[in-house]
């Protein structure tokens, strides 16, 4: 297996979760769903389904088994998304229109609400349905209650970040990411342990910390791409994140790492809405150029190599495998 497998494997897993999602969600008013699973059928990799899946399989467990979690933390993901691009006030994600922008701010909030409770549902019905026992299903709603506080949390930090004038340091950065994303990656890895019938209290906490460092990784990439990314692939308008003047960690690296006319290039355009394109193409350029993308790809690869010591011990399996070419995929992802 190496990383065009992994990749056809999320895919393939992206796709049997997806169908899954859109059969449970259903109900009237139509309108109402239909706007709940806008982001759902536009595609998507469907990483964090793919960890609880392995997760799953790692411990004896099966694909069928893992599903029930796997669409659970992925709805709880799209919630956050429909209410992040609310706050934001986005235009578009991925490269279509935002829920509000296509369905009004009232219907996407309870299209995000909506998203969210049937993650609970789904846990609590078809996670028994799967013949996941009461303890393991208690356990894990627990868990995905717990993680859904570290988002919002992790949500109001950004926000408090965003309205402060002065950057903020490297500890902060990271609490918001482990609290906003990460919280996602490790909820993932610990219903897929829950979801299995072979694992242990040790092995919870090895798939948890295994989850919590790929989900660090995963945004400190991803932040990287908001700013550096080609938007022929990642989706993303180049620039937005100067543009709206967001404090993101790569730009805030790029600033201390530039002086002189690079640096003004970047300041010239940071939260400037009548910025031009070719302006912000030179301070893009300045960016790549300070050196970011090395810097950031070597703090996420610490983190990858913490996530991937803390499932060292395991056993050699196709799944656990699968999970060490994940790992890796974060980081070396341009998408």
């Amino acid at each position: 297996m190496n990383l065009a497998n992994i990749q056809d494997e999320l895919e393939a897993n992206a796709s049997t979760v997806s169908q899954f999602i859109l059969t449970s969600l259903k109900g009237e008013p139509n309108e109402l769903y239909e706007a709940s699973a806008h982001y759902l059928v536009s595609g998507g990799k469907r990483l964090r389904p793919f960890l609880v899946t392995k997760s799953c399989e790692m411990f004896g467990g099966t694909a069928k088994n893992a599903l029930p979690a796997a669409a659970a933390v992925e709805l709880i993901h799209n919630f956050s998304l429909v209410h992040d691009d609310i706050m934001d006030n986005d235009d578009m994600r991925h490269g279509v229109p935002t829920v509000h922008k296509s369905y009004g701010t009232a219907l996407a909030i309870l299209a995000g609400d909506i998203l969210f409770s049937k993650a609970f549902q789904l846990i609590a019905v078809d996670g028994k349905k799967a013949g996941i026992d009461d303890k393991a299903i208690s356990a894990m709603i627990a868990k995905l209650a717990t993680s859904c506080i570290y988002v919002c949390e992790g949500q109001a930090i950004d926000i408090g970040l965003a309205s402060n004038q002065r950057f903020f340091r490297e500890p902060t950065y990271l609490n918001m990411i482990t609290k906003k994303t990460a919280a996602l990656f490790d909820l993932s890895c610990t219903l897929g342990v829950l979801s299995a019938p072979l694992s242990n209290d040790v092995d919870i906490l090895n798939l948890s910390a295994f989850g919590r460092n790929v989900g660090i990784a995963f945004q400190l990439v991803d932040d990287l791409l908001g700013v550096t990314g080609d938007p022929k692939i990642t989706g993303k308008s180049v620039g937005n994140d100067l543009r709206e003047g967001k404090k993101t960690f790569p730009i805030q690296l790029a600033l201390n790492s530039t002086d002189g006319e690079k640096k003004l290039k970047i300041l010239r355009v940071l939260g400037s809405k009548k910025t031009t394109s070719g302006e912000i193409s030179e301070a893009v350029e300045s960016i790549c150029s300070s050196g970011i993308d090395f810097h950031i790809r070597n703090i996420a690869r610490s983190h990858i190599d913490s996530a991937l010591s803390s499932i060292d011990s395991y056993p050699k399996s196709i799944s656990k495998q699968a999970l060490q070419l994940s790992a890796n995929f974060v980081v070396e992802r341009s998408l």
